[in-house]
């Protein structure tokens, strides 16, 4: 049964191997490829790197989210009716998004980010560019492409824009890690793979045509989608053709309001009641950060429901990222680790079982996946225990799904 939880902020980064079915009206919908960044199939596949230096790695970059988020809550006031735009790092996403943009059209491999709104490549000529490993997109060579000027409602929407010459909008982009875009705000076609197996081409989309970038962006990426809740966002401009909605589905390999945490049958702990915006919400719902992220209160309260539970020894996590960990080596593979479940306002609770709330940090050591923000940021609701949920997001109706599924069937 589905999980309903209304969401008035959703913030996330797309982060492991999955798709992103996008339902089109009544015509079936249409599916991106996401890839993860440690998958074989990414271009920043590493293959020197182990399972603990990885995790280690995500621990990092989960509360460097953290961080970027509750700066944005603290710098921004927001009504219901406000465009957010999220400051994030560039060089700390977890997906990469496949879609093809122009006519004839250019296949194009860019970062998926859910937490920021404007879409942009890196355009012919770049010369004040960072580097990527892709050519860059020339807007001369496709017949569809066209540049928005200073007076289009679109250039209005930019958080910072200005007018050059020929009435072309102008935008500078930034991110929290003092990354900036520089470029011309512009329309084309963009395509996508279909259910069906025809293309689905989407004509006039605005993008962003970047001619200078600067800042800890990755070679491998040609650019950043943006499917946020704002005006310029992908999701926002397919608007009825998918009806508002899109979901995703997360495979195990690697906002809305929490009222409490539930460990096995024992009592509840309630989540810092700190709001994320405008009194609404506790908590960020986010693919793009691996870890859940706590409040050292609630970790703590967490954590010993969860010690009590559990009937093995307790030990040090090798990585040091952990606070709670186990020794399963006695247990012969058979090592059992309450539900964990967390309670949501409008009565829907999303059930965590083992493989969504413990890992295994090193061999015979399993943990409890969650961290403290250490004072820091927000709390987020990670990807690990998304995974293997349908979570459906209407943007319409301001409410999110989640349905139990096995996402490898997807």
């Amino acid at each position: 049964m589905a999980a309903y939880i209304n969401s008035v902020v959703v913030l996330l980064l797309f982060s492991a191997a999955a798709l992103l079915p996008l339902i089109a009206s009544g015509q079936g919908g249409f599916t991106v490829d996401l890839i993860h960044r440690d998958s074989p199939q990414s271009p920043l596949y590493d293959p020197t790197s182990t399972p603990s230096s990885r995790l280690r790695a995500a621990a990092a970059r989960s509360r460097e989210r953290a961080i970027y988020f509750g700066r944005a809550m603290r710098n921004a006031t927001l009504a219901a009716s406000d465009n957010f735009y999220s400051t994030v790092s560039p060089n700390d996403f977890e997906y990469l998004m496949s879609f093809y943009l122009g006519t004839p059209p250019t296949e194009v491999l860019a970062i998926a980010d859910t937490g920021s709104d404007l879409i942009w490549v890196q355009c012919k000529p770049c010369d004040q560019c960072y580097t990527q490993t892709a050519p860059l997109f020339d807007p001369q060579a496709s017949s569809t492409y066209k540049v928005v000027s200073c007076s289009a409602q679109t250039c209005s929407a930019l958080p910072q824009s200005s007018c050059a010459s020929g009435s072309q909008c102008e935008y500078n982009y930034g991110y929290g890690d003092g990354s900036l875009v520089d470029g011309f705000l512009s329309s084309e076609t963009v395509g996508f793979h279909s259910t069906s197996g025809r293309p689905v081409q989407i004509p006039s989309t605005v993008f962003g045509c970047t001619h200078q970038s600067k800042g800890t962006f990755n070679k491998n990426g040609a650019g950043l989608v943006g499917l946020g809740g704002g005006q310029l966002s992908l999701v926002r401009q397919l608007g009825s053709v998918i009806s508002n909605r899109f979901s995703y589905c997360l495979p195990s390999d690697q906002s809305s309001t929490t009222k409490k945490i539930s460990v096995g049958g024992q009592g509840s702990v309630a989540l810092n009641p700190a709001a994320l915006a405008n009194g609404q919400g506790n908590i960020i719902i986010d693919s793009g950060t691996t870890l859940t992220i706590l409040d050292d209160n609630t970790l703590q309260s967490v954590s010993k429901k969860v010690a009590t539970s559990v009937g093995l020894p307790q030990v040090s996590d090798p990585n040091k990222v952990f606070d709670l960990c186990f020794d399963v080596s006695g247990a012969g593979g058979n090592a059992k680790f309450p539900d964990i479940t967390f309670h949501f306002s409008g009565d829907a609770s999303v059930v965590l079982q083992q493989s969504n709330a413990f890992v295994e940090s090193a061999k015979n050591t399993v943990c409890l996946a969650f961290v403290s923000n250490k004072g820091n940021g927000v709390s987020i609701f990670g990807n690990i225990a998304q995974q293997n949920f349908h979570i459906g997001y209407d943007l319409g109706a301001m409410q999110l799904t989640f349905a139990p599924t096995d996402c490898s069937n997807h």
